[in-house]
């Protein structure tokens, strides 16, 4: 059973993985206020490059969270994508109350609506909207789990389940009267807990929270595999049925890690959203799940960093691509998976440790 790259090399050479791990750490918690230094400045980064990075620093957390159900679990989920944006929604919520005052927010004007739907209440409470924020992704993903692990789905027919559930809960969110803004969503922030969505101050602050979601995620992610727990869900990836004839159960143990990543995918949805200003249904295409799973491949899956390197590289082209070459970036992204299948099936981390033992 194989253990995360970060698990090996903080057993082989412990002082210079903390080193690295601090130094890498450091330098995402100063990048932002980069953007407070004058135009002229060589350090100086744009607003539109903070927001970018943060961006991809939210894909990389649910690529982590994929990891640790693809990649331990062995359970390939093609609906992520409808966990990340259902947390986005619910910061979307709080942020249109905001934008709104005491009225209803702008798209239910449009529609003539005269009051706020039940469901909508509370969400001008930023405590409310992050209970939303945990509870809705992950109690969606412990009712499927749950009958799902029982039913003993697994395999192709569980990713045909879970792509299945984000196209539904697409198209649910495209229909105006579910009160989500229908086909374009929320959009039109003006504050978060009081201070401008737009100040720099504030994109600052998200930035830094986004770091430290990722941070988190990852030491979550080498608790989970240094502990017992972590050995048997691999012993799940790897033999379940052997596993059953030891007499361990598998479905709390996947219901657990698939429930986790779940809230995982929701808190970065949520950091998403006021960072890039918008969420809408389009969050929830199964495209975007699928793009995910090629993050974890690309990167290689089962050893945490590597789907973090994923996101970043496949992010960074296609923000290259749609600008340069916008006609080719899904040609460019099937090709690089159909490489990735063929020559790197342990992805980018299984090509470095190659040359290493080589």
């Amino acid at each position: 059973m194989s253990q995360p790259i970060t698990l090996t090399m903080a057993r082989r050479a412990p002082r210079l993985t903390g080193t690295l791990a601090s130094l890498i750490l450091a330098a995402l918690l100063v990048l932002p206020f980069l953007a407070l230094l004058p135009a002229d400045n060589p350090l100086a980064i744009s607003t539109y490059t903070l927001t970018l990075v943060g961006k991809i620093l939210c894909y990389a957390v649910v690529a982590v969270a994929l990891d640790l159900v693809w990649g331990y679990a062995g359970l390939l989920s093609l609906g992520h994508g409808l966990f990340f944006a259902l947390g986005g929604y619910a910061m979307g919520m709080y942020l249109m109350r905001q934008a709104s005052g005491e009225g209803l927010p702008a798209f239910m004007s449009f529609l003539s609506w005269t009051e706020l739907p039940w469901f909508w209440t509370g969400t001008q409470h930023f405590a409310w909207a992050l209970c939303l924020i945990v509870l809705v992704p992950g109690l969606l993903a412990l009712v499927f789990g749950y009958f799902a692990f029982r039913s003993r789905i697994k395999d192709v027919y569980f990713s045909i389940m879970t792509q299945a559930l984000t196209y539904a809960g697409m198209l649910l969110f495209f229909r105006n009267e579910t009160g989500f803004g229908g086909n374009n969503g929320f959009t039109g922030f003006t504050t978060l807990l009081g201070f401008p969505v737009s100040a720099t101050g504030t994109r600052i602050a998200l930035f830094i929270a986004t770091v430290l979601l990722l941070a988190g995620s990852l030491a979550i992610g080498v608790l989970l595999t240094r502990s017992k727990y972590g050995r048997v869900l691999t012993a799940v990836r790897d033999a379940e049925n052997r596993l059953m004839f030891c007499g361990y159960d598998p479905k709390g143990f996947k219901l657990f890690v698939w429930t986790l990543s779940a809230v995982l995918c929701g808190l970065a949805g949520a950091l998403y959203v006021p960072q890039v200003g918008i969420i809408n249904p389009g969050e929830m295409s199964p495209t975007n799940s699928i793009e995910a799973a090629i993050w974890v491949a690309l990167g290689g899956r089962g050893s945490l960093i590597g789907p973090i390197l994923g996101a970043g590289i496949v992010n960074g082209a296609k923000s290259w691509f749609t600008v340069a070459f916008p006609d080719y970036w899904l040609f460019f992204l099937g090709l690089m998976f159909i490489l990735v299948t063929l020559f790197l099936p342990r992805g980018v981390i299984g090509l470095l440790k190659r040359r290493k033992h080589d």
